[in-house]
Formats: structure tokens, sequence, C-alpha cells
């Protein structure tokens, strides 16, 4: 079931990325980025494949992919901007970020600031959601747009160059990225989990 729906997707993404060119990745990119399950390591590296055709360049790919990122990003901003923890309350699971993943990365932005932003978007999982948290920090809209864009064209530059190296097996790299996602998760629960004790342990004191 699960791999139809993966197979389904990826048709797709290739259906769109083939026929609407550069539009088509800053489109598929902007949906990822605003937290709707659209994996970049699908996106990225097909168009990285097609570089050697002649259809896209390296750049250019980064760039529409850079530039579709952070509209998406600016959506989620806003939602926390907005919404607030309250949102992640109610709403956290469909984004796929729960109460503890926002405390790590609320503690994160206080810590490094807006640069935060950066880092977040060229980690899996973290930059599909960081965006949220950066909001919810006022986190300036100038200093996040930047950052955020930065941050996705070294992620699209990256995936698409894979993909241009990878060749027709560029469709690989999903399993490997998949397997990186279990442990940036496995890592972050280990994290929010020792930072809810020392929190607990100070409050305790």
């Amino acid at each position: 079931m699960i791999s139809n729906i993966i197979v389904a997707i990826t048709t797709w993404i290739t259906h769109v990325i083939s026929n609407l060119g550069y539009p088509g990745v800053a489109l598929l990119m902007a949906i990822e980025s605003a937290a709707i399950p659209l994996p970049s390591e699908i996106i990225m590296p097909f168009s990285g494949f097609l570089v050697e055709s002649g259809r896209f360049s390296l750049f250019g790919l980064a760039m529409a992919g850079a530039m579709g990122s952070t509209v998406g990003s600016m959506i989620t901003y806003y939602l926390g901007f907005y919404g607030g923890t309250r949102l992640i309350k109610k709403y956290g699971h469909l984004v796929h970020i729960s109460e503890s993943e926002l405390g790590l990365t609320q503690k994160c932005f206080t810590k490094f600031g807006s640069t935060s932003t950066l880092f977040g978007r060229i980690l899996p999982v973290i930059r599909t959601f960081i965006s949220i948290p950066a909001g919810i920090s006022k986190v300036p809209v100038i200093s996040f747009l930047v950052y955020a864009f930065i941050g996705s064209f070294i992620w699209s530059y990256f995936l698409a160059w894979l993909g241009l190296k990878l060749g027709q097996r560029w469709d690989s790299l999903s399993v490997y990225f998949h397997k990186f996602d279990a442990a940036i998760i496995v890592i972050l629960i280990l994290l929010a989990g020792f930072w809810i004790f020392k929190v607990y342990r100070k409050a305790s004191r």
C-alpha cells in the first residue's frame, strides 16, 4: 500500500517537472516546504538527472528550488508567527512536529538566533518544519527570508548534483535519505528527552 503511494507520488512529481520545467520544480519545492509530504529527495535528484540532457542547469535548479522553498517556508512561518504554540498543540500532528520538538527548536533559536533557520533548512526532517518555530520565536522576517533562501539553495544544489552524478539511478537516493531521516528522528527524540530531563531536574531543585 505504502509502496504504491510512493510510486504514484514519484510518477506525479516527474510528470510535473517534465512538463513545467523550472516553474514545476519551484512549485513542488514550495509544496514540500509548506509541510505537505512531497519529498525533495525525489524532486531535486530527478531534476538533476535531466541536467545531462541539457534540459536544466544545476545553478538554475538550485535557484528554482530555493525560491520555491522560500515561498513555502513563508506559509509555515506565518502559521507559527500568528498561531503560536497553540497551533502546535492542536494541529502539530498534521505537520509532523511535537511539543517536545518545538521546545528543542525554540531553544536552538534562543541560543543561535536567526542562523538556526540556515542550518535547519539543510537538514532532512528538520527542514520541513523549522519555519514554524522560527515564526513562533518572532525571527525578523528579512533575516528569515535570507537564511531560508541560502539554506534551501545549498540543499537544492546538493540533491540536484547527486541526481546528476547518479544518472538513471537517481531514485535510489530516496531509500538512503529515508534511513537518514529515521536517524535524525531518533536523535531529535533523544535530545528532546535530555532537554526535558534538564528542565524537570532544574524545576525540582
